[in-house]
């Protein structure tokens, strides 16, 4: 399974248009060679660089199977609440410094998960496990 995307290149500089300093809309991402059998897709963009631990940007599920684009600023069917407290996608905040990576983590699975809008990000790790049939991850870094 492979996460890309037009905006830019895995372990490249996501564009300010995808941050908290431009238009904060989330960039486009190819989704492709999803496992036959699969009944959805999770995807979580978070942060491992950030100064209090993981943070999140982005948790998103029940996307459906079939998806091969999620367009620049998309709409998902359920999301989760990032470490911003908004249930959306947030681009890249960091304080000023040295670049973060941010990872967005694709999930095939073999169900579609019971869970409420808002749910956090442990909340959807706990519904997949057992159910993650393919994994793919695209790195982007940001730096202010």
């Amino acid at each position: 399974m492979k996460i890309e995307s037009s905006a830019f290149k895995a372990n490249q500089p996501i564009p300010t248009k995808f941050t908290c300093e431009g238009d904060d809309v989330s960039p486009a991402l190819r989704l492709s060679e999803v496992p036959k059998g699969a009944k959805s897709l999770a995807l979580i963009v978070d942060d491992p660089d950030a100064p209090r631990g993981t943070f999140d940007h982005w948790i998103a599920w029940n996307i459906p199977a079939t998806a091969t684009v999620l367009s620049e600023g998309a709409s998902v069917p359920k999301q989760g609440r990032n470490g911003f407290g908004d249930l959306r996608y947030r681009g890249p905040c960091p304080p000023p410094g040295k670049p973060h990576r941010y990872f967005f983590k694709l999930y095939a699975l073999d169900t579609l998960l019971d869970l409420a809008e808002g749910a956090s990000k442990g909340d959807v790790e706990k519904a997949m496990k057992g159910h993650i049939l393919a994994e793919a991850q695209l790195v982007g870094t940001y730096a202010r």
